[in-house]
């Protein structure tokens, strides 16, 4: 196995069990994935198939039971935990179905969140925290708190935190989960305006209604992945 240097995020050859009571429960079996610079890679499948164990192991949030993952060059399979938060806090933005705000904060404030271990001067930090709530159209409600926004103006909050320091690989795990259709739209289109300005993306979902805007699909079936070669739903 080779050292991927060029590739966001590469897995070779990752295998996840868990241990039960009837031995070990196999949930991700000889994956390889490799994610360039500026894909918009969407990887679907039920619920159990393995896709929240896959993006937790893209997400340095687990580590694999056999294989090895590679996250911009470097080898964090086995990286001790001080190593990996620091590309976590740094390298790589979440977006959640459940947009994980805090409720009785503003959105700047929410936003600000990003920079909580960071090593960033407080007005710069403010800076780019307006900026980004600027490029979700939340200017206007960047002092008001986020309980008294709509299910889809929150979830433009969870983005604007993900972006205000722009990772090298953004995770989005059923972002319209808890959305009507039109703010489902609104914030797909979130998404393919910052893939197309050269943001890096994986969004897991099994939602194929979601995959029309999304450059490479990939499906997950129990444990093992492959590409998706059913038609993709029309825009």
């Amino acid at each position: 196995m080779s050292r991927d240097a060029s590739a966001v995020l590469a897995m070779q050859g990752v295998w996840k069990s868990y241990a039960s009571a009837r031995g070990p429960v196999a949930v991700l079996k000889s994956v390889d994935l490799r994610v360039d610079p500026g894909e918009f890679v969407a990887i679907t499948g039920p619920s159990g198939s393995g896709k929240t164990t896959l993006l937790n192991l893209a997400g340095l949030l687990d580590a694999p039971s056999g294989g090895r993952v590679f996250f911009c060059g470097q080898d964090v399979s086995s990286m001790d935990e001080t190593r990996l938060g620091a590309i976590r806090a740094r390298s790589i933005g979440r977006v959640f179905q459940s947009f994980c705000l805090l409720p009785r904060r503003s959105v700047l404030e929410n936003v600000l969140f990003r920079f909580r271990y960071l090593d960033v001067p407080r007005a710069e930090a403010l800076n780019m925290a307006r900026r980004a709530i600027d490029q979700v159209g939340l200017a206007a409600h960047a002092d008001q708190s986020v309980r008294l926004l709509s299910g889809g103006e929150m979830q433009r909050v969870a983005i604007a935190r993900a972006m205000a320091l722009p990772p090298a690989l953004l995770l989005v795990d059923e972002p319209t989960g808890n959305l009507d259709g039109e703010a489902a739209g609104a914030v797909m289109a979130h998404f393919r305006r910052l893939n197309s300005q050269g943001m890096t993306i994986v969004l897991v979902t099994h939602n194929r209604a979601l995959l029309g805007g999304c450059g490479r699909r990939l499906a997950c079936v129990d444990g093992v992945l492959g590409e998706d070669s059913r038609p993709a739903p029309a825009e």
